[in-house]
């Protein structure tokens, strides 16, 4: 099986933080010290070629300044302290060359490379050649002679003076070579400063790590935060107000499930009497009479679980928000209720201004909600009155609306009905309080409100539910 490169990508997600930021430190550092260690080698190579070319320079002059043509020839006192000292430093052998221009007199090594191009006279110029197949440096130099030398009609000469370039070579490696040393030291150094700085600035989130893991199950207490580094408390500002959330719904669960347990015990209750009732008694019409209340409670037992699953269902469900025609669900509810309605002798009737009405909304929440505002007219609206069910959309957002002509409710009631297991002093029998908090908590899971307003033109009572665009 070929072998296949690991994935570096792969290898971050999984990394630690710790391991993630040395892995993406490490190249940059890798790599600036190359850069330096580039930069050192050219800087030693500059560095040496000037040290050895001043040296090389300083030959040339010394012998020009001993070249002579006073004998009638050419002649050169070569200052061989000079050039003992210089070889010494070149660390191998040198060699000059002395020659006319015509070339007919020379003195000195007369195979040395000539110069790249034209000299201009009293210019000197440096170069690199081979020379026996060893790499030289060369320095070449035109000047004009007093007179011309015996055998010769030049009146320019060119002085030439080559060393071996090895000692510039070592002195270069050397160089380096410390450098190199020194580069690693400081590289090694600064990884494991790195190290210890990493490990010191993420003990704080190692420690908040042991507190969250040392906490119980139940302890939704904020995370303390005041000394954590500042990109780090926006995450724990974060997890502290979910922590504020979860906290918010586990007491309104446990506060529900507390309610609802003592509403259906007094249910349960109440069937236990009543059915103990109908054993114990011989009176026939007593016994019908048990059980016409038993059928009864049972009725409102049912109704009430019913509503907790419905106020459960509001509370939790997700809310699916997509287009729905407002008008359509208008129609449905109010063929639900029609029966309802006629039972009681109750003008249902439903009113929109235009055949449709689209919005944005989840369907089946809104339908709970219509019809328990709905039911709840039908309830509480005497024989003969109506009950309007109308919709209504503007550039703020939308609302669906029950209306009805019964006798209403007071301004304080009106302000606190809506919660939960909260009754009005005119609530019908066996009502359990939470058919408005249903209609509320679907309102506020559409980021809406509930509003319960007096009708404008005479008694009874207007419930709108509202929601905002925005929720869309």
């Amino acid at each position: 099986m070929p072998w296949k490169p690991p994935d570096l990508r792969r290898l971050l997600r999984r990394a630690s933080l710790r391991w993630r930021l040395a892995l993406l430190l490490l190249p940059l550092l890798l790599a600036v010290t190359g850069t330096e260690l580039w930069l050192t080698r050219h800087a030693a190579l500059e560095a040496a070629n000037a040290a050895y070319d001043r040296s090389l320079l300083g030959a040339l002059k010394a012998i020009d300044a001993n070249i002579s043509t006073a004998s009638g020839g050419l002649s050169v006192e070569l200052p061989y302290r000079l050039f003992e000292f210089f070889e010494l430093t070149a660390s191998g052998q040198v060699a000059f060359r002395i020659a006319t221009s015509d070339g007919l007199v020379e003195l000195g090594s007369a195979d040395l490379p000539a110069p790249p191009g034209p000299l201009a006279e009293g210019v000197p110029v440096f170069y690199d050649a081979a020379y026996f197949g060893e790499p030289v440096r060369l320095v070449a130099y035109r000047r004009t002679l007093e007179r011309a030398p015996a055998g010769s009609s030049a009146r320019t000469v060119l002085v030439q003076v080559a060393e071996s370039t090895g000692s510039r070579q070592e002195f270069s490696r050397r160089f380096v070579q410390r450098a190199a040393l020194r580069d690693l030291l400081v590289l090694a150094v600064l990884l494991g400063g790195t190290a210890l700085v990493l490990a010191a600035a993420l003990r704080p989130l190692a420690r908040l790590a042991r507190e969250v893991d040392a906490r119980r199950p139940d302890d939704l207490t904020p995370l303390a935060g005041g000394d954590l580094p500042a990109d780090v408390r926006p995450l724990v500002g974060a997890v502290n107000r979910q922590m504020a959330l979860t906290q918010s719904v586990v007491a309104q669960q446990r506060g529900f499930l507390d309610d609802a347990s003592h509403q259906l015990r007094t249910h349960l209750t109440t069937l236990q009497m009543q059915a103990d009732y109908a054993q114990r008694t011989g009176d026939p019409a007593q016994v019908q009479a048990a059980l016409t209340a038993l059928a009864a409670e049972i009725g409102r037992a049912t109704r009430t679980t019913q509503q907790l699953l419905a106020l459960g269902r509001s509370d939790t469900a997700a809310v699916a928000l997509e287009p729905c025609d407002l008008a359509a669900l208008l129609r449905e509810v109010a063929v639900d209720l029609l029966p309802r309605a006629r039972a009681r002798q109750i003008d249902l009737g439903m009113h929109t201004a235009t055949p449709e009405v689209p919005a944005v909304a989840d369907r089946h929440l809104l339908r709970e909600a219509l019809t328990n505002l709905a039911a709840n007219a039908i309830v509480y609206t005497p024989a003969g009155g109506s009950v309007t069910l109308w919709a209504a959309a503007d550039a703020a957002g939308w609302q669906v609306a029950v209306e009805d002509d019964g006798p209403g409710l007071p301004p304080e009631e009106r302000a606190t009905l809506g919660q939960r297991w909260r009754r009005g002093a005119r609530a019908a029998e066996g009502g359990s309080g939470l058919g408005l908090a249903i209609v509320r908590s679907i309102a506020e899971r559409h980021r809406g409100e509930l509003r319960l307003e007096a009708r404008a033109d005479g008694p009874g009572l207007l419930a709108v539910v509202w929601w905002p665009r925005a929720a869309g």
